[in-house]
């Protein structure tokens, strides 16, 4: 602990923290990420790259979940925080999506280079409809993610934890 102030976390402990936060959010992440892989090859017969398409889900998981924490560490989305939360959640999932859609950009290019085509080739190429959906689809993975955040925010991380893992006893609704 810092001998300055007692009660703030020591360094380890603040590495452990957002580790642990690291590790839930990119979780979260590639349990919807490789979902919407498993369905586009089950919508898309025949789909060649699906074995890529889960290695690509599951390093978008890595990247933008570290992108997010960054955010938040940078105050990303913060200008709503005193608004009810749902909005604050739903603001930040817009914001966030807005900040995860260059990593599309950047997934389409490596796939065309691992595929042999042009570097150049993806703007051309790359259907806008495709990219409204998949948008679409990151951004209401990140209304409950960011509500479950903007929850533990409000609650504070020991009475969030309490209320989501504990078991509560039928005497200890009555008196909540």
């Amino acid at each position: 602990m810092d001998s300055k102030n007692p009660t703030e976390p020591s360094l380890k402990q603040k590495v452990k923290h957002e580790f642990q936060d690291y590790v839930i959010v990119s979780l979260y992440l590639a349990f919807f990420f490789c979902s919407l892989a498993t369905y586009t090859k089950l919508l898309v017969k025949g789909n060649k790259d699906s074995p890529l398409s889960y290695a690509f889900a599951l390093i978008n998981a890595l990247v933008i979940g570290k992108v997010i924490l960054i955010g938040e560490m940078a105050h990303f989305g913060k200008e709503l925080e005193h608004r009810p939360l749902y909005q604050s959640a739903i603001y930040k999932a817009f914001m966030f999506c807005l900040l995860a859609l260059p990593f599309h950009f950047v997934e389409e290019v490596i796939k065309r280079i691992i595929h042999g085509g042009a570097f150049g080739s993806v703007l051309r190429e790359i259907r806008i409809d495709t990219l409204i959906c998949r948008s679409v689809v990151i951004f209401s993975t990140f209304i409950p993610l960011f509500a479950f955040r903007e929850l533990r925010r409000v609650l504070g991380e020991n009475k969030f934890h309490a209320l989501l893992f504990r078991s509560r006893v039928a005497g200890d609704q009555a008196h909540s």
